[in-house]
């Protein structure tokens, strides 16, 4: 690729970015359906420590994607970018096709949750290993001076994943009933995904190998040990340091707040209705998501640092009053409610498990639906609330998302020619992919599940405003990489590697 060629790079772009998107929309499917996902493979008579399991689960998959990048970053230096980011397409494919096929909790017991952790740490590996090789061999083929723009692209393509997934399964929930899809119709989007492996697979079988690791090959100056020269080596271990703690870490988290952090705040804090969420999230997203190029563009003007920190510095100072927000937009004993429209229902099932279903109807059209269920042979209790919110309601949340997402793109456009441009063409996928899958898959991947435990946790002790804890989790961590990112990160976009 010449300094100033753009020749063939939309192909580039189309197939990396598709296959990509891909693996986005597989890994959060699970995130996605995490609600229906605890009722069908975990015990159901606690409904807490069901979700909290599920989002366990979930964030194994995040645990284990340094070591993907590990793996597969040694074989994308040794072998190529191409061959490498194939397998990792075929083995997330597989692992989220089986998860829709593993019967529930209730059929086989504890195989159930046992095989769905082991599917998730096979698409947790897989996902370590095919964002380093995309956003390299898409680097590679960019025009100097340019690799922030180009990057960009595949940067969109894990929101454009999450965003699908959640289209997906709305679609799936209006084919069907509500019984059939909490019956059967969840493992739909799961299924689905198998034919656009296939398809991504038959196009990436098409590309050629990155010109820039090509080169090296036949120079004969490729690696043949990344794993020793990329973490052996003192002088690139401290930019595999400061890679970490300098910008993924802070990244990471700032992704997963604005995202699935929103998403399970929505559902399970504010009781709003699944299909709700999924539908204003979904608009959230779709707004927000051209900005990834827009800062990915900029960072090639005004250099990466202070664009992704200026998303850490805002995401720390508003997160709070953005939450605080978000949660009195829906909160009922703000409402006025219409007395005379409030019924209670109480039936006994077979089991003689009495079920008192409260509803009420509010005067800015917000309903709510209280379903409590006393167990007769357990002599407990359990309750659920869904309320759905009116469109004003809809359109203040869709705003409060779109500014998290705008962190997001912040932080995360800029991210991968920053990484590339650190390290060496030899080991530059084994040496960019492990900081960025520990920052995004360790500390951004635990967030959801360590957030909702503060919330949790804060509840049970009676804090009004509990629903906040779960805030300092993410404002921790971006404030301490904010300050070694600024104090030793370089704003000048580094070329000499590319």
């Amino acid at each position: 690729m010449s300094k100033t060629s753009t020749k063939g790079i939309w192909k580039v772009i189309s197939a990396s970015s598709m296959g990509t998107m891909i693996e986005w929309y597989d890994f959060y499917i699970f995130g996605s359906l995490a609600v229906v996902i605890s009722t069908k493979f975990f015990p159901s008579d606690n409904p807490t420590a069901a979700f909290l399991s599920t989002l366990a689960t979930f964030a194994a998959g995040f645990v284990v994607r340094p070591f993907g990048a590990l793996f597969f970053g040694r074989l994308g230096d040794i072998i190529g970018r191409k061959y490498t980011f194939m397998a990792t397409l075929l083995l997330m494919g597989g692992s989220t096709f089986l998860i829709g096929c593993i019967p529930s909790y209730e059929t086989i017991g504890f195989m159930a949750p046992l095989l769905v952790l082991i599917l998730r740490l096979l698409q947790g590996l897989a996902l370590g290993g095919e964002y380093g090789g995309a956003a390299t061999y898409v680097a590679e083929h960019a025009p100097v001076g340019q690799k922030g723009y180009w990057t960009s692209w595949i940067q969109t393509t894990a929101t454009v994943g999450l965003f699908i997934s959640l289209m997906v399964i709305l679609a799936t929930k209006n084919v069907l009933s509500a019984e059939a899809f909490d019956s059967w119709g969840w493992r739909v989007p799961f299924w689905v995904s198998i034919v656009m492996v296939g398809v991504s697979y038959l196009i990436r079988k098409n590309m050629d190998e990155s010109p820039v690791f090509a080169k090296a090959k036949k120079e004969g100056t490729t690696s043949t040990n990344p794993l020793k020269e990329s973490f052996g080596n003192r002088y690139n271990l401290k930019f595999v340091l400061l890679a970490l703690f300098g910008a993924t870490m802070g990244q990471g988290v700032v992704w997963y707040t604005g995202q699935f952090y929103a998403m399970s705040f929505m559902k399970t804090v504010m009781n709003i209705d699944s299909s709700q969420v999924d539908s204003l999230l979904g608009i959230a997203l779709l707004i927000g998501t051209p900005f990834f190029i827009v800062f990915g563009w900029l960072s090639d003007k005004v250099g990466r640092k202070y664009i992704m920190m200026s998303g850490m510095l805002l995401a720390i100072l508003f997160y709070r009053p953005i939450y605080k927000m978000m949660y009195n937009t829906t909160d009922v004993s703000y409402k006025t409610e219409i007395v005379e429209q409030t019924s209670q229902n109480v039936e006994r099932t077979q089991n003689n498990d009495i079920i008192t279903t409260i509803s009420k109807t509010y005067t800015d059209g917000t309903s709510y639906i209280e379903k409590k269920t006393d167990f007769a042979d357990k002599k407990k209790s359990q309750s659920s609330i869904t309320i759905n919110i009116n469109s004003g309601d809809e359109w203040t949340l869709i705003f409060l998302v779109f500014i998290q997402v705008l962190f997001v793109t912040m932080v995360y456009g800029p991210i991968a020619a920053f990484l590339v441009e650190m390290f060496p063409t030899k080991i530059r996928y084994t040496s960019m992919s492990l900081p960025y899958h520990v920052g995004n898959g360790i500390f951004g991947g635990l967030l959801p599940a360590i957030s909702t435990y503060f919330v949790t946790h804060s509840k049970a002790a009676g804090k009004t405003d509990f629903y906040l804890d779960g805030l300092w989790y993410p404002i921790i961590i971006a404030s301490i990489c904010f300050v070694i990112g600024m104090i030793y990160i370089d704003n000048k976009n580094k070329i000499n590697h590319l």
